[in-house]
């Protein structure tokens, strides 16, 4: 066992071996929470990749010095979070890292990418539609006129974070299904000359239809996050309109509040 106030050690003999792990005894904060988060900061900035096995919890216990318990504790938060799968006869494995999206005006994308997610697309639908009331109205053309609709599936490692639906004046630029599988609808946006400026966003959360579960890997019922936004470019003419949905276990919003005076 480690000895109190131990800030740093070192496990060996898995995908651990070169993380340290400040582990306060002294501290108020319960033993299963300091190992948790930095577990989960590992595998947020890629320490600990998808696939990687950690071991068994009688392994991680005697590796770091902790009790069963607590290590149990520990890993059953992450696997709360989706971070984390116990596999029988296998052990404890990294799932995913949860996506933290700063609340700013920028695609997913680019979020993910910078962040190294490894985003994917796939197309599943890019047409031209009648626009709703709803759409007519946050993109300022007639209801029935013609709008581009664009349907995306985002993922990371494999596994499915988003799904982007999205619409877009006809003369706007022209969306080849081939570049929207190869990079970002607002770099497009950008690489066609158009500066987005600002935009008006509302998020809010549901539950899953079992269609919305299936395309996303979740059960039907499962929290989503739900985003509307509409964007506008430099001249405040509205070009793009979307309606998102995220998987809450592997998603989140993250911004900063300050106070106003």
């Amino acid at each position: 066992m480690a000895k109190t106030g131990d800030r740093s050690r070192a496990v060996s003999g898995s995908p651990l071996d070169s993380l340290h792990f400040a582990l306060d005894r002294a501290s108020p904060v319960p033993l299963y929470y300091q190992l948790a988060q930095q577990l989960e900061s590992a595998i947020e900035h890629g320490a600990l990749a998808p696939g990687n096995l950690l071991g068994n919890e009688i392994d991680l216990s005697t590796r770091l010095g902790l009790s069963r318990p607590t290590v149990r504790q520990a890993i059953q938060s992450l696997v709360d979070k989706g971070l984390l799968v116990r596999r029988r006869g296998v052990g404890t494995q990294v799932v995913h890292s949860q996506v933290k999206r700063p609340l700013e005006l920028s695609s997913l994308y680019d979020d993910l990418e910078t962040a190294g997610q490894g985003p994917t697309t796939h197309v599943l639908r890019n047409e031209r539609v009648p626009a709703s009331a709803d759409v007519a109205a946050a993109l300022g053309v007639a209801e029935g006129g013609e709008v581009t609709v664009l349907e995306r599936l985002r993922a990371t490692h494999g596994q499915p974070v988003a799904f982007l639906c999205n619409y877009l004046p006809t003369d706007l630029l022209d969306l080849g299904t081939e570049r929207l599988e190869s990079t970002g609808l607002y770099r497009l946006l950008r690489a066609a000359g158009i500066t987005l400026h600002s935009a008006r966003q509302t998020i809010g959360a549901r539950s899953a239809t079992a269609e919305e579960a299936a395309l996303l890997a979740e059960k039907a019922g499962a929290a989503l996050l739900t985003m509307q936004r509409t964007a506008y470019d430099d001249t405040g003419r509205p070009v793009e309109y979307g309606t998102h949905i995220y998987r809450a276990s592997r998603y989140a919003f993250d911004f900063q509040l300050l106070v106003r005076v």
